[in-house]
């Protein structure tokens, strides 16, 4: 299968991110290369582009779009969440503008066989790292559970997550789940009809909460957009595009921390703890109508974005 995507706010992210046809810029989440090519494309031959992606198909398929383009490009192979070490190995300081679309691709969720998707028939893997030891089947099959319960409910919002917790747990204990349509199954049957008949589908939720464990999305989420502020030169820019009110909480609160600087108690008179402010101009930016039109699953995005002082 072709690795196709559609990027979201694509014209917004690069109008925001690229200022220095010769600068440094770092898409940490290249994917299919949607706005790594953007990106790469307002730059010149004494610019450079370091794209970092997990998934072998995703570099495979960038590998090949992001050829013949004027820049510099360095594609690297590692988790988003270790790129001061892919900069370090290039030996690149500082940055001009650094990038994260913490998204699933609709190439992932439209393979069937990568097993992130309820409306595909597939094993339970939504691995990124398809080298990662950890993957769905494990989760669902090997969790306790209270630990199952505790995820789909932190992760997923999803109210029924003790009962869907239980059906799990009961029918594992008969044979293991394998594929996304006997999850879907499962959850289906814990979720009384009722509540199944208004909004989303049934196993959203839970499949999200599966797939933030599976890749251990949110416990890096807060350190890594604060070590990415650090690594901006003064007057960088960093632009992330979030898809749901938890990590947008994360990111939008971290750049609101990292703009006020100072993190004493409100009842102290003085700052004691001499925290200066880190960035600037923090906002965001919501997909129009016309792209939410053709293309619904940029619906809930955001792109939350500030400035280095």
């Amino acid at each position: 299968m072709e690795f196709v995507h559609k990027s979201v706010l694509l014209e917004e992210s690069i109008n925001w991110l690229i200022t220095d046809k010769d600068g440094i810029y770092v898409d940490c989440t290249m994917g299919g290369a949607g706005h790594s090519k953007g990106f790469a494309m307002q730059l010149s031959s004494r610019g450079t582009l370091v794209a970092i992606d997990q998934d072998d198909d995703a570099i495979a398929a960038a590998s090949v779009r992001l050829q013949g383009l004027p820049c510099k490009i360095k594609i690297a192979k590692s988790n988003f969440k270790n790129f001061d070490d892919v900069l370090d190995g290039l030996d690149i300081d500082k940055i001009d503008g650094i990038f994260f679309d913490l998204g699933v691709s609709s190439y992932q969720l439209d393979t069937p066989e990568r097993g992130f998707s309820y409306m595909h028939d597939g094993p339970l893997d939504m691995r990124m790292d398809k080298e990662s030891k950890k993957d769905a089947y494990y989760i669902v099959n090997r969790y306790k559970e209270e630990e199952l319960a505790d995820i789909i409910y932190r992760y997923g919002e999803e109210r029924w997550s003790k009962r869907i917790a239980q059906f799990i747990v009961k029918e594992r204990s008969e044979k293991p789940i394998k594929t996304t349509f006997e999850l879907v199954n499962v959850i289906k049957k814990a979720i009384p009809k009722g509540a199944r008949q208004d909004g989303p589908h049934p196993a959203k939720r839970t499949f999200q909460a599966i797939r933030i464990e599976v890749n251990d999305e949110f416990n890096i989420l807060e350190n890594v957009v604060t070590q990415a502020v650090e690594r901006l030169k003064s007057g960088g820019r960093i632009g992330v595009i979030t898809f749901h009110s938890l990590e947008d909480r994360i990111v939008k609160q971290t750049l609101a921390q990292l703009a006020k600087g100072c993190i004493c108690p409100p009842q102290l008179p003085v700052c004691v703890c001499g925290r200066k402010p880190l960035v600037k101009k923090v906002g965001n930016i919501v997909p129009s109508d016309a792209e939410i039109e053709a293309n619904p699953r940029s619906r809930s995005a955001r792109l939350r974005y500030a400035i280095k002082r």
